[in-house]
């Protein structure tokens, strides 16, 4: 057996007569063969653009295919193969470990030596540990054969620096519904499906949800589920949809982008945007107590003083989910995201807090004014722990102007500037009454 039988396997001899193979799906059958077949991906593979000038001039580079499911990333690596007339290889990193990769490099050797190029496509790359994609590196590096990786993941954190640096990254897009309703008048040509009303075109387009692979998967099941009819109309169609599963990976990029959206339309005082992303990942199944984790962040870090029932209320969305769970305790989670969204904001506290915390680690470790020690015992006392400390109660107006309580040579540092819109603008306003009491105290001294 040589490198390449033990690749793709040898069938072992027939003890039984082979089974009939299955229909080609339709997803394979409409797999673009050339470039102008090709939907989607313009910035990509329009005239002049980069994938596009390298599979035209024959020049195969190692590349990182990024984007969501069923938007051409195998379709694309095979065009590039094909445009050079390379032998084509293909492994599943779900399946696939450092055996299959050592045979894969001895098919390319072989291929080498016959004068061929070889193309080497990992689907779901991000799924190989460090180990594994090391493996490619020196072969990648030598140019015995073109890599391809295919992932729906971040390459920047799952794909190693090394293997990563070696190679393009190309940002895949979901298909518009422009470029998913072309699909779908050619995957009615190629099939027996019955033709769809408007509403259930628009509906169908919206289900596959940029993915053209359920697209192409949902037309073939019209055929055997929606049964003999001379046209499918909206009903017909959710009878055959069933449940409507988004894309939505709940560890990934669009978990975070997410919550990023979420976050910054609160922050950006947009309720109706907020109300969006916040649906967006209830549908998509985020636990809602993590999104009541991340409204309680904002309302401490996007709103704080201004409004510092903003917090209360977060508090209380999270209490009313634990008690009532979904879906009647998403609501509490939406009149929070709302409120925080409209009240008065504020990043003062949040700004004060990481400037002291980056001060204090940058800073020695500076003795504690003596006046403001513990003197619990006689021995402190004697110390002078406490002495000179003035009690603020005992003060006109429950202030002692002039005290300190910053350690020395830090007297005039300030980390908190109130904002002046809510709350914080009386805040401010006491603050500066406060700061003039302390600069009178002193001058008199």
């Amino acid at each position: 057996m040589d490198a390449q039988d033990s690749l793709f396997g040898t069938p072992p001899p027939a003890a039984k007569p082979a089974a009939a193979p299955g229909p080609v799906p339709l997803a394979e059958r409409l797999r673009p063969r050339q470039l102008d077949e090709v939907i989607g991906q313009q910035h990509l593979l329009g005239p002049g653009r980069p994938l596009r000038v390298a599979i035209e001039s024959h020049r195969l580079h190692s590349m990182i295919l990024w984007g969501p499911p069923g938007v051409g990333k195998t379709t694309l690596a095979r065009l590039v193969a094909g445009s050079v007339d390379a032998h084509f290889i293909v492994l599943s990193a779900v399946l696939a470990g450092v055996k299959d990769i050592r045979e894969a490099v001895e098919v390319a050797q072989v291929e080498r030596r016959r004068g061929r190029a070889t193309v080497v496509f990992v689907d779901e790359v991000h799924r190989f540990n460090k180990a594994q994609q090391d493996a490619f590196l020196p072969h990648v590096e030598s140019g015995l054969f073109t890599f391809i990786g295919a992932t729906t993941e971040n390459p920047s954190f799952e794909v190693n620096s090394a293997l990563l640096s070696r190679a393009t990254v190309h940002v895949l897009k979901a298909l518009s519904d422009e470029e998913l309703s072309q699909l779908l008048a050619r995957a009615l040509q190629a099939s027996s499906a019955p033709p769809l009303t408007e509403p259930a075109r628009v509906r169908l387009v919206g289900h596959a949800d940029g993915d053209a692979r359920r697209l192409l998967n949902t037309v073939e099941n019209l055929v055997t589920l929606a049964g003999p009819v001379e046209q499918i109309d909206e009903a017909a169609l959710e009878r055959t949809l069933g449940e409507l599963l988004r894309r939505y990976d709940k560890s990934g990029d669009q978990f975070y982008d997410a919550i990023s959206a979420l976050h910054k339309s609160v922050r950006g005082s947009d309720p109706d945007a907020a109300l969006y992303w916040l649906a967006r990942m209830l549908d998509g199944g985020a636990d809602p107590r993590y999104v009541a984790r991340r409204v309680l962040r904002m309302a401490s870090e996007d709103i704080g003083l201004a409004d510092p029932r903003a917090l209360r209320m977060a508090l209380d969305a999270a209490e009313v989910y634990e008690r009532l769970g979904s879906p009647e305790g998403e609501l509490a989670l939406a009149q929070a995201v709302v409120y925080l969204a409209v009240a008065a904001k504020s990043n003062a506290v949040y700004k004060a807090w990481n400037e002291v915390r980056e001060f204090v680690r940058r800073d020695g470790t500076r003795p504690v004014p003596v006046h403001l020690r513990n003197a619990p015992t006689r021995l402190m006392k004697d110390l002078g722990h406490g002495a000179g400390y003035r009690y603020a109660h005992d003060e006109a107006g429950g202030f002692a102007a002039g005290a300190t309580y910053l350690p020395e040579g830090l007297e005039e540092q300030r980390f908190y500037e109130p904002q002046p819109r809510g709350l914080e603008i009386r805040i401010g306003e006491r603050l500066n009454e406060l700061r003039a009491l302390n600069d009178e105290a002193k001058k008199a001294r």
